[in-house]
């Protein structure tokens, strides 16, 4: 049936379903389910309610675990039996300790999205700081430490200075991907990531 705010909850069983997506990112969290008093509790608190249809009980996310989801943007789809709801999440979203329950890839394709190439990068760079991989200049930045990846973060970030008083557009695409590249190292060492710096980002709008 329909209700005041335009969603169909199903007829059946009273649900609806809900993508929980990063509100930073746009990364696909995790699916559940509400009914309606999920929904309102979720609405009045701020923070994620759902309908667990295993247990037969509404359960706030993050309850147990700590890992809460505040509330950022909800929005229904054109047939109004969907909820998008964008989320600051605290922790990982799944209860495997996977940040997202989307980590099982069936297929995957190249892309130029953005924050998905900074995010396979970072991966790379993650794995390259545990290993001792002969030939690898990660591995040997982190070898040298933090004194020697700061030096390579400030010679970077001269040459994109250099490349745009040139103004040789693909100098400076090259030397800001260099930079990016190191600044990316030094995230790394200190255990963070991008999304560290767009979250900074987006609260300074």
């Amino acid at each position: 049936m329909e209700d005041n705010e335009g969603l169909n909850f199903d007829k059946n069983s009273g649900l609806i379903p809900v993508v929980v997506q990063d509100y930073i990112t746009g990364e696909v969290l995790m699916l559940a389910y509400m009914n309606k008093e999920s929904y309102e509790l979720t609405l009045k608190t701020g923070y994620m309610h759902f309908f667990s249809r295993k247990r037969n009980k509404i359960w706030k996310k993050g309850e147990t675990s700590g890992n809460i989801q505040e509330v950022v943007s909800l929005y229904y789809d054109c047939d109004g039996d969907t909820i998008l709801a964008k989320v600051k999440q605290k922790g990982p979203a799944c209860h495997t300790g996977n940040k997202t329950c989307f980590f099982n890839e069936i297929i995957k394709k190249e892309n130029l999205v953005g924050f998905e190439i900074l995010k396979d990068l970072m991966v790379v760079i993650n794995k390259r700081k545990n290993e001792k991989k002969e030939g690898s200049y990660t591995c040997y930045l982190f070898e040298k430490g933090l004194d020697k990846i700061l030096k390579k973060v400030g010679e970077e970030a001269s040459e994109v200075i250099i490349a745009a008083k040139n103004g040789s557009k693909s100098e400076i695409t090259y030397e800001v991907a260099d930079l990016i590249y190191h600044l990316s190292v030094m995230l790394s060492y200190f255990d963070m990531d991008w999304e560290d710096i767009l979250r900074e980002l987006k609260e300074r709008k």
